[in-house]
């Protein structure tokens, strides 16, 4: 089982506590550090210091991490244009040397869009446009470096781009695309992904979401053309501790009411946790993304690393 840590510097972090939060999560042996791409928290906190851009983090972190993979869950394709995108990602992922991973999504919080002066069109369009640029990025990334990339859709059109910079990892960085959304998602992470994430639901409800994305691949050839199978991951919220009262401390902001739709965390001891990956190994997950929230809680990172990863098969 892979295991990366998931973080929302959103709820309060600036780029130092990033920075040794992920240097922490690298040298405990985790796999990966991935983070949140949104610009206000979802409740009426303050969340001091404020935002951070998560693609000007993740360039930092290139540079001051050697191992851990770097990406996000997930980048609002309302955020930035795909071109650009394309450019940003490869040029972190040269960076990295080549570590880097796309986690893509349509959008879904409109108060941060409204606060920032960022169009929030309805939901088939913010679909549609997620569609092009999926097709955009890894297109260009694709493209031979002596020819130009070209495309013409609904929402963007470009005209003889050079499609540069090349990304380290061919054909491009790994992309992923998650959700619980029962019918685009599915058909546009067998089309266009890498790895299908489903985040912080049950084993039930996610063991059904990784069956329609099965059903998905099916019905668009996925399998057949020869591509490499969709990886399958699960996002799990976790507050565990030694004891009772320390798990429950740690659980203490998931009762604060938010923005986001009802999570399953675990919210107990390592034991605990170490059974809930194994649930999900069983439905045929072969990596986690564990969310953490408190970026100044150190020893939480530690305690997975010692009580949990040694009790997972496979490399982290």
């Amino acid at each position: 089982m892979r295991v990366s840590v998931f973080t929302e510097p959103h709820r309060g972090a600036d780029y130092d506590d990033q920075l040794r939060f992920a240097r922490l999560v690298e040298e405990t042996g985790f796999e990966g550090f991935l983070r949140a791409d949104h610009y206000r928290a979802m409740g009426d906190e303050p969340a001091l210091p404020g935002p951070t851009d998560a693609w000007l983090t993740l360039a930092a972190l290139a540079r001051e991490t050697s191992r851990i993979r770097l990406g996000t869950l997930v980048t609002s394709a309302t955020f930035r244009l795909p071109g650009p995108l394309a450019v940003m990602v490869a040029q972190v992922d040269r960076m990295s040397g080549g570590r880097v991973e796309l986690g893509i999504g349509a959008g879904w919080y409109e108060r941060e869009h409204t606060a920032y002066g960022i169009p929030f069109p309805p939901v088939a369009e913010r679909f549609d446009r997620l569609a092009e640029q999926l097709e955009i990025v890894t297109g260009l990334w694709r493209t031979p470096v002596d020819e130009t990339y070209n495309f013409t859709g609904e929402h963007y059109r470009l005209v003889d781009a050079p499609a540069l910079p090349k990304p380290v990892q061919q054909p491009g960085p790994p992309v992923i695309v998650g959700g619980r959304g029962p019918k685009r998602t599915p058909e546009l992470a067998a089309r266009y992904a890498d790895e299908f994430n489903m985040p912080f639901k049950s084993v039930a409800e996610t063991a059904a979401a990784y069956e329609r994305v099965r059903e998905a691949c099916d019905r668009t050839g996925r399998d057949a053309s020869g591509r490499a199978p969709l990886t399958l991951s699960a996002g799990i919220v976790v507050a565990i501790g030694r004891t009772d009262a320390e798990a429950q401390r740690r659980a203490a902001p998931l009762h604060v009411t938010s923005a986001l739709p009802p999570e399953d965390p675990v919210v107990g001891s390592p034991a605990q946790l170490v059974d809930r990956i194994g649930e999900f190994a069983a439905i045929g997950a072969t990596r986690v993304h564990l969310r953490l929230i408190d970026f100044d809680d150190l020893d939480h990172v530690e305690l997975i690393a010692a009580e949990v990863l040694p009790r997972l098969d496979g490399p982290r």
